[in-house]
């Protein structure tokens, strides 16, 4: 029993302390290097999306996950080999944790692949009023997984990119000008060449509408209740909604000015037995 508490003494405790001082420094810096890393990563992050670094807007959400994570990656790494782990052994966990995360998220790696490939072909940038993935709406952001769009009720809509990439998109920013496509009908008995031209004038004056393709009134078919006219002036982007709204106020002004008769509608013929 006497040799076991003369092994026991504070004496002898000496290499114990070292190693239990060693040890907590190495804590002490793992912590260190961690906070550093992601103090560092948010001041990246907030860099880029304030200045950007002259980065395309439609890039950097993207470059800027990519930046934080790989900062805290190597923070954390770091961290590790402060606390006696090899780099290597680091690695190889790294890789057989990548790839069980990547069988148990095809679909998320899906959306990284399809992000990947918007970002490369570019068929929309931040701000391009589209219709992609059954959304229409202006593009916000276009994010690793997914791509926020606002539909113009002013809801946020985020759609995974696979789903976009794998649909028809359309860009109606694509082009400076879009055309407005309205019908309107008049009765029988109304000269439809007269109605056309009458249209086509008072179109042109709308404020915002294009003069240069001018505006295009045409007889588009012939109907039991009376001809229908396709009305179709061309405005910018931004203006579209205006003279959507503009034209049909001018349809209903300019018929009314003329005398024109409203069309009449078929009376329902409910068949019996």
């Amino acid at each position: 029993m006497q040799p076991l508490l003369e092994h026991l003494h504070p004496a002898n405790w000496g290499f114990l302390w070292d190693a239990l001082s060693a040890l907590a420094l190495r804590l002490c810096a793992a912590f260190a290097i961690l906070w550093f890393g992601w103090w560092f990563s948010r001041r990246v992050a907030n860099w880029i999306s304030r200045r950007g670094g002259g980065i395309d807007p439609t890039l950097r959400p993207i470059v800027r996950d990519t930046a934080v994570w790989g900062v805290r990656l190597i923070a954390v790494i770091g961290a590790l080999s402060q606390i006696g782990i090899q780099t290597a052994s680091i690695v190889a966990v790294l890789g057989a944790a990548g790839l069980a995360i990547g069988l148990a998220l095809q679909g998320t790696l899906q959306n990284i692949a399809a992000g990947i490939m918007l970002l490369l072909l570019r068929p929309f940038k931040v701000g391009d009023f589209v219709t992609a993935g059954g959304v229409t709406g202006t593009v916000k952001e276009l994010g690793i997984f997914g791509t926020t769009i606002i539909s113009p009720d002013n809801v946020v809509n985020i759609v995974g990119n696979n789903k976009i990439f794998s649909d028809t998109i359309s860009n109606y920013s694509a082009t400076p000008l879009r055309r407005v496509e309205l019908t309107a009908k008049i009765a029988n008995g109304v000269d439809p060449v007269d109605a056309a031209g009458r249209l086509r004038a008072a179109i042109a004056k709308i404020p915002n509408v294009s003069q240069e393709p001018p505006p295009d009134v045409e007889i588009l078919s012939f109907t039991p209740e009376g001809p229908l006219l396709a009305v179709r002036p061309y405005t910018n982007n931004d203006t579209y909604w205006q003279v959507y709204f503009d034209t049909n106020r001018t349809i209903v002004e300019t018929f009314k000015d003329a005398g024109y008769p409203t069309p009449e509608t078929p009376s329902l013929i409910r068949r019996v037995g």
